[in-house]
């Protein structure tokens, strides 16, 4: 398999949409090129490049996406510094980025979903991202301390403000997505929450996604899916529908996860262009009914 992609094959992805925006089916999770063990400078823009030649319009960030305090925003000004030097048509790429989300000076998470924190954190992020406006702002997680309509109502004015031209939340449940959608409306166009084949709790947040006509964006995707002899027996049917068909079981459970809802789009995250290759290819890989059936048992 090669590392890139020719200018021929580059965008023949299919797409699907958040909200009026139509994007590659399977987007990149960038956050593993910048946390605890990321790559070299030269190979996350190598890998950020093949994602946008295989065709992955949409690159989801977020602020907290860095080591430590010490070099705040790396993901951001990264993902900024690969569309600049990319050398290609950038248009039809939506950068999606969060805030709500910190990282105080010993590298742990936490959270500020203060009103005043998220307006900060969003002219933090545009111009970090060179952009007059982010294409697709999220509310990263819920903040205890925080009131929950206030924390959404901050995004509402960033939108009104011209500064965000929509809105996702993520890790919520289907009370806060109503909530959201009731002081949003048509703004609110995406939730992301964690769903994978060992993690399906979200699976009535993606339903309501249907329901609503909103992007559920999957993170972790692949969690459970791993290598040969590394994958527990609750999961063996990803490996053995790979086998059949001669592919990855990653390729596998991302080709079963846009099978469950045009609104899925998945983004997994990858440090290599190899990753990324393979990922973009699951769109293009079809699933018996069969083998469908055994993979939503399994």
């Amino acid at each position: 398999m090669t590392a890139t992609l020719t200018a021929a094959t580059d965008r023949t992805m299919p797409h699907r949409r958040i909200g009026p925006v139509r994007v590659g089916a399977v987007g990149l999770g960038a956050m593993p090129l910048s946390v605890h063990g990321r790559p070299g400078r030269k190979q996350a823009l190598t890998t950020l490049h093949t994602a946008l030649d295989a065709g992955m319009t949409l690159i989801d960030t977020a602020d907290a996406y860095h080591s430590d305090a010490q070099d705040p925003g790396h993901n951001e000004l990264l993902i900024a510094e690969a569309l600049t030097s990319y050398g290609g048509d950038t248009s039809d790429v939506l950068v999606a980025t969060k805030g709500g989300h910190t990282r105080p000076a010993d590298g742990s998470w936490a959270l500020d979903g203060s009103p005043a924190h998220l307006r900060r954190a969003a002219d933090r992020s545009l111009r970090r991202l060179g952009v007059e406006a982010i294409g697709l702002y999220q509310f990263h997680r819920p903040d205890p301390a925080v009131p929950y309509e206030e924390s959404i109502g901050a995004l509402k004015e960033l939108c009104g403000a011209g500064k965000v031209r929509m809105v996702g939340i993520s890790n919520a449940d289907p009370d806060r997505i109503r909530l959201s959608r009731t002081i949003l409306g048509d703004r609110l166009v995406a939730v992301q929450n964690r769903f994978s084949p060992s993690f399906r709790g979200s699976l009535p947040e993606l339903r309501l996604c249907d329901e609503l006509g909103m992007a559920f964006l999957p993170w972790s995707p692949l969690g459970g899916i791993g290598g040969a002899g590394r994958l527990g027996t609750d999961h063996s049917a990803f490996h053995e529908v790979a086998a059949e068909l001669d592919v990855s079981p990653q390729r596998v459970c991302l080709a079963w996860m846009l099978a469950l809802s045009p609104h899925v789009i998945p983004i997994p995250g990858a440090r290599r262009t190899e990753s990324v290759l393979d990922s973009a290819q699951a769109p293009h890989l079809t699933l018996t009914p069969h083998q469908l059936a055994r993979l939503n048992t399994a």
